[in-house]
């Protein structure tokens, strides 16, 4: 079963290596094994099933265009994604923005380990973008060893757990509310 788990992100990258962003991280966790919590940063509540709210949703793992070609631009249902493991997802407004490509991505690249000596199988990154640019952006980033990196081309994913944002007055549209 995939439960949606918001993690509290720090504001600044120096706090990721406290203990604070650690508490912060292990509080989610908990509270999506059924203990109590009281942060959530979206509007899906913590132990939220995804698959149970977008059952008939799929996402395009960052791949080359001509991967996409080869693969006759196969998409990835959730289910697939998350059957028969815990995944830490987390959704940025746009790849190449600011505090996503400075902050909040590195922040969990730095941390992979963390979570996987805690039981995560892989943490999964999404955006409102296809996987083209998504996959040029993790290469910049050098994250692709640590985090994999989905694109929701058509909003579909986030629109279904209602967190779409509309970004047009900073010209990126309608984008993912960042969690």
């Amino acid at each position: 079963m995939c439960c949606f788990v918001p993690l509290a992100f720090p504001t600044k990258r120096k706090e990721a290596m406290t203990g604070t962003f650690v508490k912060r991280v292990m509080k989610s966790l908990c509270a999506a094994h059924g203990m109590r919590s009281s942060s959530s940063l979206a509007k899906v509540k913590v132990g939220t099933d995804i698959l149970s709210i977008a059952p008939n949703v799929s996402l395009q793992i960052a791949r080359t265009w001509d991967q996409g070609v080869a693969s006759s631009f196969l998409t990835t249902p959730l289910v697939d994604i998350f059957k028969d493991k815990k995944v830490v997802i987390f959704g940025i407004p746009g790849a190449f923005t600011g505090v996503c490509s400075e902050e909040h991505v590195p922040t969990y690249m730095d941390n992979a380990d963390m979570f996987k000596a805690k039981g995560i199988d892989f943490v999964i990154c999404v955006a409102i973008n296809d996987p083209y640019t998504m996959n040029e952006w993790a290469e910049k980033l050098q994250g692709k060893d640590t985090i994999e990196f989905y694109g929701d081309f058509d909003g579909s994913f986030h629109r279904s757990l209602k967190l779409v944002t509309d970004l047009s007055n900073v010209l990126l549209g309608t984008r993912s509310e960042r969690y």
